[in-house]
């Protein structure tokens, strides 16, 4: 089945994107076009996407420092002073922004907050445990992954090259509304961004062609719409948020022995004590995949590299 957001991609690749920040204000922004715009995003992958459109046009400032866990994260006051500045704020999900978000608003009331994650239908955090009831979620990974649970909606959606091309369409949006001026410079770089996203996409669909519901395990579930966009399934160690339980932890190393896992991928924000413990148990080897990282692209091009070399 095509991806809803490649459908969109192919779309916008070939039409005018006059819908796409249809409603401009004409006046808004003068002043900006003498200098750079002024903008935050929650996360790091989302600096890249909005530089991508920005370019030099564009100061952004990121609000979840690099190394800091983005579902828990507190900013910091020297974030908060800096948030005064800023004309957009590009939200993305993240679980802190549930508490943050009317707060930014509180303390700058002419900043826009953008939410580059409308429109998409999100995953639950109900990733496969590999627990023997859940065995029959395996024959249909996307369904089973949709379900409610106590684990709440999947922030992770910039991991998703088809789900950053409608990110993009948000953040194209939210620059053209705030500075009309640079119109033209910003459709631009989002075509070539959109463009760089479809030959990305492509490149995974053709690497994972050979490895159809592929497994493989992290620690913290943050691959769920990488693995449902490119037919893989993630297997998560933590359950609910939480370090499993020694029961839990022994069923997951029962499975994967049975599944012949070669590598146990772990969050640099988290903790890899239990990914270690089923690495070695099983004599397969613990490797750091980042969803924070800045560089974007090649991180996930490197990400999906490992996993393919770890499929059988």
């Amino acid at each position: 089945m095509t991806h809803p957001a490649r459908v969109v991609a192919k779309l916008l690749l070939g039409l005018s994107l006059v819908f796409a920040v249809a409603g401009a204000p004409a006046a808004v922004g003068a002043a900006e076009a003498k200098g750079r715009l002024e903008v935050t995003v929650s996360i790091l992958p989302q600096k890249y996407f909005v530089e991508k459109i920005g370019g030099d046009l564009v100061s952004v400032t990121v609000m979840v420092e690099p190394g800091a866990e983005p579902h828990v994260y507190d900013p910091k006051p020297q974030r908060m002073t800096g948030l005064t500045r800023s004309k957009i704020y590009f939200a993305v999900g993240a679980p802190f922004e549930d508490v943050w978000l009317d707060r930014f608003a509180a303390a700058n009331p002419k900043m826009r907050i953008v939410r580059t994650d409308a429109g998409i239908a999100k995953l639950s955090m109900e990733h496969d445990h590999a627990t023997p009831e859940k065995e029959e979620a395996h024959t249909h990974p996307e369904s089973a992954a949709r379900e409610h649970s106590h684990g709440g909606e999947d922030p992770h959606v910039w991991t998703s090259p088809p789900l950053v091309m409608i990110q993009a369409r948000h953040i194209l949006a939210g620059l053209v509304e705030a500075d009309p001026a640079h119109r033209g410079a910003y459709e631009t770089n989002y075509r070539k961004f959109v463009e760089e996203l479809v030959e990305l996409d492509h490149f995974l669909l053709n690497l994972f062609q050979d490895r159809p519901k592929g497994e493989f395990i992290v620690f913290h579930p943050a691959w769920g719409y990488f693995a449902e966009a490119y037919n893989l399934q993630q297997v998560s160690i933590e359950i609910e948020g939480k370090e499993p339980k020694a029961a839990d932890l022994q069923r997951l190393i029962e499975q994967a022995r049975k599944r012949r896992v070669g590598t146990v991928f772990v969050q640099p924000q988290f903790s890899d004590r239990s990914a270690k413990v089923i690495a070695e148990a099983i004599g397969s080897r613990v490797e750091f995949a980042d969803p924070m990282s800045a560089d974007w692209d090649r991180n996930l091009r490197e990400f999906a590299g490992k996993i393919h070399a770890s499929l059988h």
